[in-house]
């Protein structure tokens, strides 16, 4: 008998989210309302900030963030140049020139210390990424900003509801979060920004909204960065939903962690001290040492029914269209390389049954030992 495919992410929406979303297609009202509202104080309640601001993706939740500092041309963002382009692309849309720093091996983030570094009198912005359901040093970087008069906002994409010593993900700076079809909880496509600072919400809501305070009174110029109330419908009962789903995939990387322990060449993620991770991916190293190489383990994987990703298989950096611009700062980080060519995520999320996590082990087990 041929056993189901596990794949490495999974969504599957119920009967709550389809009387959500019925219920505005009924009420006629699709576009930014009352649901979006909604949502918005739900993220604003899970980051214990004063404003949510929703917008149509994570890359634009970036881009608003960004905006906001009012960048010059020359001015710098120091980031990881281990993440989705997303991080790029939305800093060099705003107007930044992007300067990178290596990441730590334990957490796969930059550090406020390799951050440190690369501050210059151009530096405007600090902008870490949390990888894979584990914030980065955030209350490390809030400090570095203050020291420096720097603006620092969060690439939380993939780190809704982590905390750092009890304190959200997302409150540290301008919290950039993604609404992505895999991500913990998903609207298709949708982004928040989220912040303490009234007068910066205020003007994220004006620029969202192509700079209108009220139907026809333009204050800025804006864009359309609106999210729908459609949208909005399928993420609201995953947010009030979010602790038992969270929990599931906490207890899943408890199990598969029991599972793969003691394989050769095998480096099993962990959770940092004073860090809540949300496990958006369970991410492994497959080093020298192990039977196999990752690209074979990943093939092989797929051949026993078990699926598996490489994020990411290259530095940013590796990518001519980013090593050849102009607004691009890099030097090799040995880190980031090795990362790029050591890691995989394995299967962590909330569908999964206790048997598929058996299979998930055997077969990584069954590979390399």
């Amino acid at each position: 008998m041929t056993l189901p495919y596990i794949p490495v992410t999974a969504v599957r929406f119920g009967p709550a989210i389809e009387a959500s979303v019925l219920a505005v297609l009924r009420s006629g009202m699709l576009a930014q309302g009352p649901v979006v509202a909604e949502l918005e104080q739900l993220f604003a309640g899970l980051c214990q900030v004063r404003h949510a601001i929703a917008v149509n993706n994570g890359t634009t939740a970036l881009v608003l963030a960004l905006e906001l500092q009012d960048l010059r041309p020359g001015d710098e963002v120091v980031t990881s140049a281990f993440t989705f382009v997303a991080t790029v692309n939305a800093a060099l849309e705003a107007g930044a020139t992007v300067r990178f720093v290596d990441i730590e091996p334990d957490d796969f983030c930059i550090s406020p210390a390799a951050a440190e570094t690369a501050i210059s009198s151009r530096t405007k912005v600090l902008l870490p990424v949390h990888l894979y359901g584990q914030a980065a040093d955030a209350p490390g970087f809030r400090a570095l900003a203050d020291a420096g008069g720097l603006a620092l906002v969060e690439d939380a994409a993939q780190a809704v509801g982590a905390t750092v010593d009890g304190q959200p993900a997302g409150s540290f700076g301008l919290g950039c979060f993604s609404l992505y079809a895999t991500k913990n909880v998903t609207s298709a496509e949708g982004g928040i920004v989220t912040t303490n600072d009234d007068g910066l919400a205020d003007r994220m809501r004006l620029l969202r909204n192509q700079g209108m305070r009220a139907r026809y009174q333009y204050e800025v110029a804006g864009h359309n960065y609106r999210l729908t109330d459609l949208a909005a419908a399928v993420a609201v009962p995953q947010m009030r939903n979010l602790a038992t789903t969270t929990a599931r995939r906490q207890a899943n990387a408890g199990r598969l962690g029991q599972e793969l322990m003691g394989i050769e060449g095998l480096d099993l993620p962990s959770e940092r001290p004073g860090r809540t991770h949300v496990w958006h991916q369970y991410t492994v190293r497959v080093t020298g040492d192990a039977r196999r190489t990752r690209d074979e383990l990943m093939q092989e994987l797929h051949q026993l029914g078990v699926g598996s990703g490489v994020y990411y298989p290259r530095a940013c950096y590796d990518y001519d269209c980013y090593r050849e611009h102009p607004r691009v700062k890099w030097e090799p980080l040995p880190e980031t390389d090795r990362a790029a060519a050591e890691v995989l995520s394995l299967p962590v999320h909330p569908l999964l049954s206790d048997s598929d996590l058996s299979r998930i082990g055997e077969a990584v087990r069954k590979i390399l030992s």
